[in-house]
C-alpha cells in the first residue's frame, strides 16, 4: 500500500472494521527528546510513556524541522505501539509516532486536544 502525502488524493483501499482495530494507537506522554543526527532526515529521538499496559517505549520521529528536543517534553502524541521494532541507523525505533505533513512535507505530531490517560486507545 502507498501512503499519499497529497491531501487531495483520494481514499486508500476499505477496510473492515477488524482490521482497523488490528493498529493499536495509544496516547502517550513524551518523557524526553534527543537530537538524532544521524538520521538521514531531520529527526529526534523520543521516549515515550504509555502508562503501566504499553510502558516506556523509544521511537525515531521525523520531526526535527518542527521541534526543538527541549519544548518536546510532558506533550502528549499518538502512536502505533504494535508494530514490530525497526532499526534506524544505531537506534531502535519501538512505536510509531503519529503526525501529519504541512503545506511544506513537514511532520506535524498528531495529539489529543486535552489530557487523556496514558495508554489510552485511540477508537
Amino acid at each position: 500500500m502507498h501512503l499519499a502525502h497529497d491531501p487531495a488524493a483520494p481514499p486508500a483501499e476499505a477496510i473492515t472494521f477488524d482490521d482497523f482495530l488490528m493498529v493499536d494507537i495509544r496516547a502517550g506522554r513524551i518523557i524526553r527528546a534527543e537530537p538524532f543526527p544521524e538520521a538521514r532526515k531531520p529527526s529526534l529521538k523520543l521516549t515515550i510513556d504509555f502508562g503501566p499496559g504499553v510502558g516506556v517505549k523509544r521511537s525515531s520521529a521525523q520531526i526535527a524541522e518542527l521541534y526543538a528536543p527541549d519544548e518536546l517534553a510532558g506533550r502528549m502524541v499518538a502512536a502505533v505501539v504494535n508494530f514490530p521494532p525497526r532499526q534506524i541507523g544505531t537506534f531502535m525505533s519501538e512505536v510509531l509516532t503519529l503526525g501529519f505533513p504541512d503545506d511544506a512535507g513537514r511532520v506535524v505530531l498528531f495529539a489529543p486536544d486535552s489530557a487523556v490517560p496514558l495508554g489510552a486507545r485511540l477508537f
